[in-house]
């Protein structure tokens, strides 16, 4: 009999939802799969979690449970000629008593027109569909598409997880791994809860002939890394640059290093962070800390001129400013406020006490008449209203008592004071 050359990952793989690690909200007592596979009727389901967590698995794992019949697919690799060849043969599969589980990989990859080729074989029950997806399905898949199916949210494995998954592969291949019980542990977290990738790694150690068993520094030398999860444009990379932002508005200056320290090692474009960050500086800091901007300017430049690794160093300490900085929203909030304003008083004229009268005419008319040269007052303030004559006067700049802001808001008083006399 020939030997099976299939990998590890794909011999060991459950083949019930109870040997499926991890995914508790899942396959918990009353998570959703659990309840299909109690009722023994399976929905329409889009599976979204990160690579290597077990939704092809599940998905296998859910047809055997009901006896379906499992067609996969990849979106990669297929259109829509596959999907109605595959459609074509679940129905003649339904018409001798038998289901059909359509199982798509990488379904996010799928154009509209694709995603909308399945939604009348869902209509009528030709197939029950389960489609998996590294990309946020609110994002990435059509309304339509959507509105047909549950959504079940996959999380990485944990270490623990991988650690049982370990054990079970020494099992199936009936030898210790020549691994430390630290190295073991090492590996477990190297996975980054990515079982696909710990069993591959466990199937080249199990015949790589190792005389003496490794220590995590050896495991480190001999195992090239997974890279931590991260993509460029999707979403994870939002849910990055959004821990950033919000870290740095916490000011929990550590967490916004650590943050920013997962997108660069990952590839993340710097530039994209430090625009971010200057715009961090303008929103979320502004003029509780004025030099704020000129830091963010400062950094950016820097690193243009420098590049990685001396430039690094920049992002890191612009970071550590903004973290430490006081924060404060006002010039935002005063921005919005100013806008409205502008929108619902319509074409008000600016008074005539501050326009400029370049002509004799425009002196008849009234058009700087009264009009007082400020910085050339005693107190650098005439007090003199500059809003529309019909318009009340409004206050949209309220600074906030922390920082630089502080000393904003005694200076506002003090010309207050002026405007009401």
């Amino acid at each position: 009999m020939p030997k099976d050359t299939r990998p590890l990952a794909d011999l060991m793989r459950p083949r019930t939802i109870d040997d499926v690690l991890g995914q508790h909200a899942l396959l918990g007592p009353t998570g959703l799969v659990r309840r299909m596979v109690d009722a023994g009727k399976l929905s329409n389901l889009i599976l979204w979690g990160p690579p290597g967590c077990g939704k092809t698995t599940i998905a296998r794992a859910l047809a055997a449970s009901v006896d379906m019949d499992f067609v996969p697919m990849s979106a990669v690799f297929s259109g829509t000629a596959d999907i109605k060849k595959a459609m074509e043969a679940a129905r003649m599969t339904r018409d001798i008593g038998r289901g059909t589980l359509l199982f798509i990989d990488e379904i996010h990859r799928f154009n509209k027109t694709q995603q909308d080729t399945l939604l009348p074989y869902l209509e009528d029950g030709t197939v029950v569909f389960i489609g998996a997806t590294t990309e946020n399905p609110s994002f990435n898949l059509n309304n339509a598409l959507l509105s047909r199916c549950h959504v079940g949210v996959l999380t990485a494995l944990g270490t623990e997880d991988l650690m049982t998954l370990i054990r079970r592969a020494e099992e199936f291949l009936s030898k210790k791994l020549p691994l430390t019980a630290a190295a073991a542990l090492h590996l477990a977290e190297m996975a980054d809860g990515d079982a696909r990738f710990l069993l591959n790694t466990v199937e080249y150690l199990a015949a790589a002939g190792f005389d003496t068993e490794l220590s995590p520094e050896e495991l480190d030398s001999t195992v090239q890394k997974r890279a931590p999860l991260s993509d460029k444009s999707g979403d994870e990379h939002y849910n990055l640059i959004s821990a950033v932002h919000k870290s740095l508005r916490a000011s929990d200056t550590d967490a916004a290093l650590y943050w920013a320290a997962r997108m660069l090692t990952s590839g993340q474009d710097p530039m994209y962070l430090l625009r971010r960050l200057a715009r961090f500086a303008m929103e979320d800091v502004g003029l509780a800390d004025p030099n704020a901007m000129q830091m963010a300017l400062n950094a950016w430049q820097l690193y243009e001129r420098m590049g990685s690794p001396e430039g690094d160093l920049a992002i890191t300490e612009l970071i550590i400013y903004l973290g430490t900085a006081p924060k404060s929203v006002a010039n935002y909030k005063a921005q919005k406020a100013a806008y409205a304003a502008a929108r619902d008083s319509g074409s008000l004229p600016p008074p005539k006490v501050i326009l400029n009268a370049p002509t004799k005419m425009m002196k008849n008319m009234g058009y700087g008449a009264g009009y007082v040269y400020d910085p050339d007052t005693a107190t650098g303030c005439s007090g003199q209203n500059c809003f529309p004559e019909d318009m009340p006067r409004q206050r949209f700049y309220h600074p906030v008592e922390r920082g630089f802001e502080r000393e904003i808001k005694k200076r506002l008083e003090y010309w207050d004071g002026f405007r009401k006399k």
